[in-house]
């Protein structure tokens, strides 16, 4: 029998899992959703946990205008995140009631609030083992928490999102969207907005709105300028981006055809990704900015991606590689905050060394440097081992889950 556990709440990434099929019976659902949702999870948690000294490019963020492979996994993610909230509001016909604008915003909340409370875990954690504060210092870390994140834009993009799928009619969203990324490309023109340094106006608003207390510093090499990389002002194009995701999963349930979502969405991800290319010689692709023309490149090379699982998976039935991404791709939340609190515990510095420069090393670092490190030679094959690795670890946690068919909803 089919298990959940529910946390009071359904996180909109998890309305759309592919449930369980008794063997003998074929699943009607698009079990490419749920493993593109694994990839990109996966990918994110493979990006976050890279190792040591000379990761490989791919493995790193751009520096600041680019594309590299790592700066795909979230956005990926929301886009998958945009047809799963579609496909969760599609059981509410999208009209307004109370009691849906009620889930909505408890979902939201939750969301939110668990991005912060694992920023509050790693500020508390690091307070009380490394810096020896008192409990209640630790604590009470509020004063120096970020306040935005990987989990709070999604908890916004999706509560934002949401709303307007149920106040707008959907013919048009198109124009919404559009609406959005031209005043925002707009906004960057005017505020000098590609300026990797305090004269932009993501950095002016993320100061006076934030702080400088409450934001991530974006690095540029060794060089940090005050734009957080999830600001405030770059929040506006990424709630376009699930909105675009939103729209392809219009597309997805408006036919039963496999091949004819085949062709939809690999039809829009062309057209995306060309006009994101076109674009991008006057607004440059930047994720750390959330330009439009990261928004249109990434949705369309999502939308392309998506349309090539159905074709492998769900057309030509080659699944059995995709089981590995399944685990991940069930329970995408919760594995991703396990990863997050592994993290935060490997990446202590309270393991006695009198070769750091701290005196202490953290348990990520003795492991990279007296074991993969010397055992591999190379810096990037090492840091490459350790991050799968690590992927491989938060994967043996979720298989038992995936097992017994429990699906974590938070």
């Amino acid at each position: 029998m089919e298990k959940e556990i529910n946390t009071g709440t359904q996180a909109p990434e998890m309305t759309a899992t592919a449930q369980a099929q008794p063997q003998g019976k074929k699943s009607k659902r698009i079990l490419a959703l749920d493993v593109m949702r694994g990839i990109t999870i996966a990918g994110m948690i493979l990006v976050n946990n890279s190792g040591g000294d000379g990761t490989f490019t791919p493995l790193s963020h751009s520096d600041w205008n680019g594309l590299t492979p790592c700066d795909l996994v979230f956005p990926f993610f929301m886009f998958i995140m945009g047809i799963s909230t579609y496909i969760s509001l599609r059981k509410f016909k999208f009209e307004f009631s109370w009691p849906l604008i009620w889930k909505i915003c408890r979902r939201t909340a939750l969301i939110f609030l668990i991005g912060m409370g694992l920023a509050w875990m790693s500020m508390f954690f690091k307070g009380a083992i490394v810096e020896g504060k008192s409990l209640v210092e630790a604590t009470l870390c509020f004063g120096d928490i970020r306040i935005l994140g990987v989990l709070p834009r999604l908890a916004i993009c999706y509560g934002v999102g949401s709303l307007l799928a149920i106040w707008l009619n959907h013919k048009w969203l198109p124009a919404a969207i559009a609406a959005i990324l031209v005043a925002y490309a707009l906004m960057l023109l005017i505020g000098n907005g590609y300026a990797p340094d305090a004269s932009s106006i993501l950095s002016r608003a993320d100061r006076a709105l934030l702080t400088d207390a409450h934001m991530y510093y974006t690095h540029i090499g060794s060089v940090k300028i005050p734009i957080d990389p999830e600001g405030v002002l770059s929040t506006l194009p990424s709630i376009a981006h699930v909105m675009i995701g939103f729209w392809c999963g219009m597309l997805l349930l408006g036919t039963s055809d496999n091949r004819e979502r085949v062709l939809k969405l690999m039809l829009v991800g062309t057209v995306l990704t060309f006009l994101g290319l076109l674009f991008s010689y006057g607004f440059p692709i930047n994720k750390k900015v959330w330009s439009p023309t990261f928004v249109l490149t990434t949705c369309g090379m999502a939308a392309s991606t998506l349309a090539l699982l159905i074709w492998v998976i769900d057309i030509k039935g080659w699944s059995r590689w995709s089981r590995f991404f399944e685990v991940y791709g069930v329970n995408p939340l919760f594995l991703y905050c396990v990863a997050w609190v592994i993290a935060i515990f490997m990446g202590l510095k309270c393991v006695p060394d009198s070769a750091a420069k701290t005196g202490f090393y953290s348990l990520k670092n003795l492991i990279y440097y007296y074991v993969t490190l010397p055992t591999l030679q190379v810096p990037g094959i090492a840091a490459l081992v350790y991050a799968l690795t690590f992927v491989l670890v938060v994967w043996l946690i979720g298989l038992p889950l995936y097992k017994r068919r429990i699906y974590i909803k938070i």
